[in-house]
This record gives structure tokens, sequence and C-alpha cells, in this order.
């Protein structure tokens, strides 16, 4: 596939999903550069700030299916995976599938679910396939995951531990708009106190999920340069050694880092990668994949700080 029509598919993607959500262009390109290398997203933010919507928004301009999860302290894995049931008409097992059967799943909430059921996901994200009953279950290479979790509210909440952070290959922070973008939400929005249908935005789906398995095979023979293998050595291994961070990211972060790159300069309708594009997506590789030491929380700082100043201290290739 042309890089210029990989391009083109992300301003599509872009137009529709402005459509129906102001602003959040980061977002819905971090997303996108998930999608596009197989990654996972979780998105975090304060409540009403559309992380359904997006999400939604996102997965119907694709014509990929779509599927939500509301989890809740008393689910059980079962409920995600789904579960054989025996059948007294045909006396034999057959399976019910839970809502993990999708392509563009919507974890809503994840952190509120317990360890047990948060770690059904585990399997799913890392392979793309289930086992239920000692049988595996293929989910497709367009199963993603985008989870959501609030980031005030910590009663009755079981943060997710760091292997599953270290599943996502972004943590995307979604802020308060503007004023001028919460202007623009209230005026095409404030006629309704449910949250929008997407049905009634004419969102047409403008990629099909062959185009991007061709886009991800592009994706795939971008190459990189060695200084810029050595760069994003470099910026991964600061995060080992820096004052304020007690544990550093792995070495999965690195092969993450080099992978999303690829695909970023592809949505940019590029076939080579700049040293931008590492500094672009450090901030929601890194973030969720480091510790801050006990002296760098009492100080106020946070992971993103930290990160800043590492990719100050480390110099771009030319």
């Amino acid at each position: 596939m042309d890089f210029s029509r990989i391009q083109a598919i992300t301003d599509g993607i872009r137009g529709e999903v402005g459509k129906v959500v102001v602003g959040q262009d980061e977002v819905i390109d971090l997303l996108l550069t998930a999608l596009l290398c197989g990654g996972h997203v979780l998105i975090e933010g304060v409540p009403g700030t559309a992380k359904t919507l997006i999400t939604q928004a996102f997965a119907g301009s694709m014509a990929l299916q779509f599927g939500r999860i509301q989890f809740t302290p008393d689910m059980m894995p079962g409920d995600i995976l789904g579960t054989n049931l025996f059948n007294f008409q045909t006396n034999s097992f057959s399976l019910t599938k839970g809502p993990i059967f999708t392509q563009i799943l919507l974890a809503d909430e994840i952190n509120r679910t317990p360890p047990k059921t948060q770690a059904a996901l585990l399997q799913a994200m890392n392979e793309r396939f289930v086992t239920i009953d000692g049988k595996d279950y293929a989910l497709g290479d367009e199963f993603m995951v985008v989870a959501t979790q609030n980031p005030i509210e910590q009663q009755g909440t079981y943060p997710l531990p760091e292997a599953q952070l270290d599943r996502f290959l972004f943590k995307v922070l979604i802020d308060y708009p503007s004023r001028d973008e919460e202007r623009a939400i209230v005026a095409r929005h404030g006629h309704r106190s449910a949250m929008p249908r997407l049905a009634d935005f004419d969102l047409a789906a403008v990629v099909r999920p062959e185009d991007f398995a061709e886009a991800r095979r592009a994706v795939a023979e971008i190459r990189l340069s060695d200084v810029l293998i050595d760069y994003v050595v470099d910026i991964v291994r600061a995060t080992r050694q820096h004052s304020a961070i007690e544990t550093g990211a792995s070495p999965r972060a690195a092969n993450m880092m080099a992978t999303s790159a690829r695909a970023y300069a592809a949505l940019q309708g590029r076939d080579f990668v700049i040293p931008d594009d590492m500094k672009t997506l450090a901030e929601p590789l890194l973030r969720h994949r480091i510790v801050l030491s006990p002296g760098a929380e009492m100080q106020g700082l946070t992971g993103g700080q930290v990160i800043r100043a590492i990719l100050e201290q480390i110099p771009a290739p030319r």
C-alpha cells in the first residue's frame, strides 16, 4: 500500500470521528497507531470527557465490530470469556461466547474489577486468543482492547498490576477541553442528556479490514536506521538510570517504541521514521512502564515530567 493512501485513510477516520467528538486529535492518532501495530490503549480521564464516545466512533469509522464491558467488582472471568453450557436437546456442551469475542473491545472502568478478572484479559491482549475449558479460540488480528479508568475515584478500585499495564502500548491521559472546544461540545450535544448515538451523525465506515491488513504489512517494511535504533535504546535505558525513577522501562518498551514509531510515521504519509516520532510517542508509551521513586513523588513530580526531562538530556540524531 502506498503511504499516501495510509495518510488518506487516517484523514478519513479523523474526519468521521470529528463528526461526533470535538478535538482529541492526539487520542485518535494514538488509537490509530496502536491499531496499525497491534497494540492496546489505556485511556485515563475524569468522567464526562468522551472516553467511551471516542472509542465507539473510532470503531464505527472502520466497520469493525464494537463491544463493551462495564467492569464491576462482582464480575468473574467467565462473564468476559464465555462458558460452555449443556444443551439438553443435543446432549452436548456448546460455547456461549462472552463479550471479548469482538474486534474493538471497550473495557470500561477496568480498575473496578478484581485482579482475577483483570487477568482474564492478559492472554487475549498478548496472544489474541482465549482458552476456555482447554480449547483455544482465536480473536483475530483486528482484536484491540481500549480500556478506561477514572483517576480521581479510588474507593472500590483495584489498581492494575504492572504485568497488565505493560500489555498496553499507550496510556493516554484525557484532560478537560479548552473553552472553545467545550463551547463546540455544548453547541453540538447540548440538546440531549444521554450519550449521543452514532446513528444521529451519519457516521460512515471509511476503512475496510483488508485495508488495515495492507497498511500493517507496509508498516512492517519500514526500516529504522542504526542511529534511530541507538536513540530508542538510549531513551529506554535512561529510564533505568534516572534518579527520580525507581524502576525503569523494560526491553519490551524499546521494541514497542520502535514498532509504534513505524506506524506513527506511516500515519503521516512517510515511509521513514524521524526522531520526532519517538519524542511524540515516548510519554504515552513510557509513563505507565516506569515507577517513580518515593522522593520524586514527595516532590510532586509526574512520570510525564521525568520522561520529558530525559528527552531533553538525550541528543536526537541529525
